[in-house]
């Protein structure tokens, strides 16, 4: 079975695009994409059954995007892959 982890649009201690601001979903989707970047390279590269993207989620304010960890409950690197990736995921863009 399918399932995923919300892991945040960018490192936690980091400033980030916020919906309604201008420009908001170009630029929350180069955070993603530098997030994403940042966590293959801190973590490694995902195992069969994970693959980090990006989601997106309904909000009153608007649609917000999220850096997302999905995986396969089956298989159990994928699982490991994607609990790892929500308890060391970079603080900052440092990493």
């Amino acid at each position: 079975m399918r399932e995923y982890l919300a892991l945040g649009p960018a490192p936690c201690d980091e400033d980030c695009a916020q919906v309604g601001q201008p420009d908001y979903r170009e630029r929350v989707r180069e955070e993603c994409r530098r997030f994403i970047l940042l966590i293959r390279q801190k973590l490694g590269p995902e195992p069969e059954g994970a693959r980090l993207s990006t989601k997106s989620f309904p909000h009153d304010f608007g649609t917000y995007y999220e850096v997302v960890c999905w995986f396969d409950t089956d298989i159990e690197a994928s699982v490991e892959y994607a609990y790892r990736c929500e308890a060391q995921t970079p603080a900052t863009w440092e990493g």
